[in-house]
């Protein structure tokens, strides 16, 4: 196999050599003909001869070992084989300095004899031993399928796996009518100019994600109103009737046949909350009775009972400085900061997203120009090619390579125009709020310039402004303000719980006096006291009184009336009560609260760790974006560099070509390396503007670079697009609901 390819390969120089001699002789064609006679010849004396040797049985190791103590030096073959042989063949002898050896094919072909037999393989597991003879290792026979082919001596072959059951073999794609090579979905005569800050304005004014964020700063706004509702007093009251009959037993009860009857109605008012001062509690409790009975001793019978009631407790030690109240609503107002961090982070993300798609856009329709014009040129060199076949200049099958080389940039063009549909769908999703959008059926075509300038900024500038300016890390500091608070809150539960409680009351009564009637013990009295007189005028003595006193009620003025000297008796409060205490609530042991406390500490510390990791990461963030920066600069010198160079080269094939002293087969080369270049200095430059957007967002400094303003004087939080003086654009953001209605 060796030798056969030393032929093919000698034979190719020959007819290189010969079409080179053709260009400066008129008589090209016979001369070309004499060639091919003879190189053919060479291939087939050379396929005979390996054939041969194939056939050729191995000598045995008795013969081998006779054979390299007879000849000690280098074989014949190993003195007359080319230069530049395969590991395992036969190693050229020495040759004089600055003189290269012919390759000659007839030497090795008619010398079968002495050619150096092949040494048999070990078996497998048997280690193989040094070659210490002084012979040169020779090839072995043919290898068998799954082993290796190439490896150098000393290196156990690896074995390989076997070989796939075949699939479709022999499959050819049959010939079938192309689709249509329109784009799917939008009308190509309906091209709609973008910029990439009209597009960011699109995308913050409609994109959904964006919407949700700033619902979420709506939900915060919310919470922070309703835990400060937590001190709103509460106002509430309470009306009933009510009929109660007592059973008595005794006469100083005021019950007739036994029993009592009493009917009132009752209403109550009560107004109770919390004070956002010290921690205290206060409750206001104000009741009025109409009540009838039927207690004969009642002096006042309607009465209109009413009563006020007021209480503070305030607490001296647990509460005093922080309490639960105070806890949350500080929290809610660190979830806003929380919330509206994060609603500036979607900003920035959809931002980052919105250029990224932005520039893989602007690659792919550039990319599509760039392989149609590929294939522009590759059907012109076609059909320079068909000329000179039709002036006998080339051969048909250059034509053929020629098409081939067509119908290769054909499907770079279909891939080109599929990454284009796919990149701007990837768009039109990021700043659309729907499919039925008027921009959703229209192609994209970007206007803004690609050279962009990218921005030169120190490193510790650059991760200075990072750590500055970085939504993950203000997220992470309310984080640790919250646990800070919650740290607060559990230090104060693990206080004893120590309340100064008072209380006021003040009451007032009314009713209408009972008739007054007369006592049945009266009765007898008087005839025990005319008896007893009786008896006094027989002894000759003086007469008792005589006066029967009557029972009647005695009632203060200011206690006649109904409800309304009632209310009157009360505001004057000439019946207050008082009432302090201190009340002391001590657990035992507490463990609950300390171990509150305890969790809470332990996630400060790790919020700490969570910090410090986040800022490591993001000043490694900073310093892959100032290198991705640089390097997309400097791979971007050199693409257009490269591109440069391609181009001359392509010229000079072509100029080299038509001339005759190049072939086909180059021009084509150079072609497809023209393409490559092109499309290399493209990649480079949209790599570059990605570079900068992935800086500008490793720095935080999107909105400021983009010129993105986050309004908080709304009801809601706007992003409004400002100019470098800091007025508005006439394309400034509206309500997310009025853009849509547009």
């Amino acid at each position: 196999m060796q030798i056969k390819l030393q032929a093919i390969e000698c034979g190719w120089a020959r007819l290189v050599q010969t079409l080179t001699f053709l260009n400066s002789f008129p008589r090209r064609i016979p001369t070309l003909v004499v060639a091919v006679l003879l190189a053919v010849p060479a291939a087939a004396l050379a396929e005979g001869t390996a054939a041969l040797q194939q056939q050729q049985p191995a000598p045995s190791a008795s013969t081998t070992q006779q054979r390299q103590g007879q000849q000690p030096g280098p074989t014949p073959d190993a003195q007359t084989a080319p230069s530049g042989t395969r590991p395992g063949a036969n190693q050229p002898g020495p040759t004089t300095p600055g003189r290269q050896e012919p390759r000659s094919v007839v030497l090795t072909v008619q010398q079968p004899s002495v050619q150096q037999p092949a040494v048999q393989q070990p078996a497998p597991g048997t280690p193989q031993s040094d070659n210490t003879s002084g012979a040169q290792p020779t090839t072995a026979g043919p290898l068998a399928p799954g082993q290796n082919v190439g490896i150098a001596a000393g290196i156990a072959p690896a074995e390989l796996p076997t070989e796939p059951p075949p699939v479709a073999p022999n499959f050819e794609a049959p010939a079938r009518r192309l689709p249509s090579a329109e784009r799917v979905g939008v009308d190509i005569a309906n091209q709609t100019p973008i910029t990439l800050i009209e597009a960011i304005s699109l995308a913050l004014q409609n994109n959904n994600d964006i919407d949700s964020s700033r619902i979420d700063v709506k939900i915060a706004e919310y919470n922070l109103t309703g835990t400060r509702g937590v001190y709103d007093p509460v106002l509430s009251s309470e009306s009933f009737y009510e009929s109660r009959t007592t059973p008595t037993s005794s006469t100083i009860s005021g019950g007739l046949n036994g029993f009592v009857t009493q009917k009132d109605a009752t209403g109550t008012t009560s107004l109770n909350g919390f004070s956002p001062f010290g921690g205290g509690a206060y409750r206001l409790d104000f009741s009025a009775t109409r009540l009838e009975t039927s207690n004969q001793n009642a002096t006042l019978n309607p009465q209109f009972p009413s009563s006020l009631v007021a209480s503070y407790i305030q607490p001296l030690w647990r509460g005093l400085r922080f309490d639960n109240n105070r806890r949350q609503i500080e929290i809610a107002k660190k979830n806003l900061s929380l919330t509206d961090a994060q609603f500036r982070q979607r900003a920035i993300d959809v931002i980052s997203q919105v250029q990224q798609t932005y520039w893989d856009l602007v690659f792919s329709l550039r990319n599509l120009q760039v392989q149609i014009d590929a294939v522009k040129q590759a059907r012109l060199q076609v059909e320079s090619n068909q000329r000179l076949v039709a002036q006998g200049v080339l051969a048909p099958i250059d034509i053929v390579a020629a098409s081939t080389q067509v119908t290769t940039f054909e499907q770079n063009v279909y891939t080109a125009q599929e990454a284009v549909t796919r990149a701007e769908n990837t768009l039109k999703t990021l700043i659309l709020p729907d499919r039925s959008a008027l921009l959703w059926n229209r192609p994209l075509t970007p206007v803004t310039p690609v050279s962009l300038e990218p921005p030169r900024v120190p490193l510790e500038q650059a991760v200075s402004n990072a750590l500055r300016s970085r939504p993950e890390l203000a997220q992470l500091r309310t984080s640790a303000e919250i646990n800070r608070i919650d740290t607060r809150y559990y230090r104060e539960l693990t206080k004893p719980q120590i309340d100064l409680v008072g209380t006021y009351t003040t009451v007032g009564l009314a009713g209408t006096p009972t008739p007054p009637r007369q006592s049945s013990s009266n009765t007898t009295t008087g005839e025990i006291i005319q008896r007893v007189n009786q008896l006094s005028a027989i002894v000759g003595l003086p007469p008792l009184n005589s006066t029967i006193t009557t029972v009647s009620s005695t009632v203060p003025p200011n206690l006649v009336g109904g409800l309304t000297q009632s209310l009157l008796n009360l505001a004057q409060r000439n019946y207050p009560t008082y009432n302090i205490a201190v009340r002391v609530s001590l657990p035992l042991r507490n463990r609950t609260a300390e171990a509150n406390l305890g969790s809470s500490l332990a996630q400060g510390d790790r919020l700490v760790n969570q910090r410090a990791q986040s800022e490591q990461m993001i000043e490694a963030e900073v310093r892959n974006a100032t290198q991705s920066l640089r390097s997309a600069e400097s791979r971007l010198a050199a693409a257009a560099a490269a591109r440069s160079s391609s181009e001359q080269q392509y010229e000079s094939e072509q100029r080299q070509f038509h001339a005759g002293t190049s072939t086909i087969f180059l021009v084509l080369q150079r072609q497809t390396e023209l393409l490559a270049a092109r499309g290399r200095e493209l990649q480079a430059q949209t790599d570059l503007n990605k570079a900068i957007s992935d800086f500008q967002h490793a720095t935080g400094n999107t909105l400021e670079a983009n010129h993105v303003a986050v309004r908080t004087d709304a009801p809601s939080r706007t992003l409004e697009m400002q100019t470098e003086n800091g007025a508005g654009l006439s394309s400034s953001f509206l309500d997310p609901t009025q853009a849509k209605n547009q």
